[in-house]
């Protein structure tokens, strides 16, 4: 039996215009892959009445699931139940359970429910209600002419939430016997793509045909796919996953089971299990290490304190870093992030710190401490570990690389990690 034929219709102005950029489509492809569905087509169209009505009728004709992205909103643009009906030859009404939904979304922020907000509830006949669990307006579906046509929200969120929980659980019990699509997401971090691709085509050369392998690049984590759309691949995957994760060694995050973690969420739970307490010690990322820490819920359990300190005064006076030491070598020096961690530890009894002093650009570097370069410390007061980096990216991405690979040290530390990571081989800067 062949597959389901899956089409995406995308409706929107801003997203004709350019003030939106679409991810949602991207994000249901990889999603309705993991299922062993390819999205065959993906039309994007305006606010437009007459072109959604024809569009929608030609795909219902021309396939067996449609997803209609966006326009359920409570303006005049917001197009989607109105041009389904049209489509369909069915008639709009007030929806009971959208009404409800909407009505009880507005009394928890305390809004006025106004016409706006009930035009929300106003619904093809017979449609099945999808909930929505953070937004003002429901999803909805209904089966025309033998295609199955799901209506989502626009808000990535939104949309996210009502895929996994609710669409892809109802598409994967109707799919075919003989579709098989296994996926595997494994996260890896201070290795790139193409150093990773190099890699694996040296140590593992007779990679199977029938386990499709991919990147997908993150900020700042890689994620590695398996995926097998075969019996063969489903059980060759995982010896070949074993001997995956083995090439990867210590830049090895997690198996992705469910919702994908962040570096810091990794590391705060492996310091949990272990009661290990924390502190920061931050000058060039201006606290944005202590801000993804404390992004984790409970962070508080080993996070009682972080240390912004941009100026040479405020390390000196904060941290104690003596001024002695400043005027020697300079705010980025490996003397420097050192006297800052060794003063966050006592300053916040923590057991474990990480201290971070740099230059960010686009000004600032000299010959021998370019623009990009950044000191590291990390460790415990009585093992502090160093490493300089040259990272040359734009301020922005200077700083969040320097926030990820923190993170990371800390991980490796942590879990007596000691092999090199790629990041210190490649990026490694000697200037003292």
């Amino acid at each position: 039996m062949p597959s389901p034929k899956l089409q995406i219709l995308l409706t929107g102005n801003e997203l004709m215009t350019g003030d939106i950029v679409d991810s949602n489509s991207a994000m249901m492809a990889q999603v309705f892959k993991e299922i062993g569905l390819n999205v065959s087509r993906k039309v994007t169209l305006a606010d437009d009445l007459p072109l959604l009505v024809n569009e929608i009728k030609n795909i219902a004709h021309n396939s067996d699931i449609l997803i209609i992205n966006g326009g359920l909103g409570p303006t005049v643009d917001d197009l989607t139940a109105q041009a389904l009906a049209l489509a369909i030859e069915s008639s709009l009404e007030q929806n009971p359970i959208a009404l409800s939904h909407v009505t009880d979304w507005c009394k928890k922020r305390a809004i006025t429910l106004n016409a706006a907000n009930t035009k929300q509830a106003i619904l093809p006949v017979d449609c099945q209600i999808i909930a929505n669990k953070t937004g003002s307006a429901v999803g909805f579906s209904i089966r025309y002419m033998g295609c199955d046509i799901y209506c989502t929200p626009g808000v990535p969120s939104e949309l996210k939430i009502m895929l996994s929980e609710q669409i892809i659980p109802i598409i994967r019990e109707n799919l075919p016997n003989n579709i098989i699509s296994n996926v595997v997401r494994i996260q890896v971090f201070g290795i790139g793509e193409s150093s990773l691709q190099t890699l694996i085509d040296e140590r593992l050369p007779s990679w199977p045909v029938e386990l499709e392998l991919g990147f997908r690049a993150g900020d700042p984590l890689l994620e590695v796919k398996l995926t097998a759309n075969s019996s063969r691949g489903v059980k060759l995957r995982s010896v070949w996953q074993d001997k995956l994760v083995k090439v990867l060694g210590d830049h090895f995050i997690a198996q992705i089971q469910g919702k994908a973690l962040t570096l810091a969420e990794h590391l705060m739970e492996n310091l949990k299990q272990k009661n290990i307490s924390l502190t920061t010690a931050e000058s060039c990322t201006g606290g944005l290490i202590a801000s993804k820490l404390t992004a984790v819920a409970g962070a508080s359990a080993i996070f009682s304190a972080g240390f912004v300190t941009y100026s040479n005064l405020m390390k000196h006076k904060i941290l104690g870093v003596p001024n002695k030491t400043l005027q020697q070598h300079g705010a980025v020096s490996e003397a420097v992030v050192i006297a800052m961690a060794k003063g966050a530890l006592l300053k916040s009894n923590a057991n474990l710190a990480i201290a971070v002093s740099g230059i960010a650009g686009p000004k600032g570097g000299s010959a021998q401490k370019p623009t990009g370069t950044v000191w590291f410390a990390w460790g415990d007061i009585k093992n502090i570990k160093t490493q300089c980096l040259l990272l040359p990216y734009d301020r922005v991405k200077f700083q969040h690389y320097v926030a990820a690979i923190g993170l990371d040290l800390l991980r490796r530390y942590q879990q007596n990690l000691s092999s090199t990571p790629n990041y210190i081989i490649e990026r490694g800067h000697n200037i003292e």
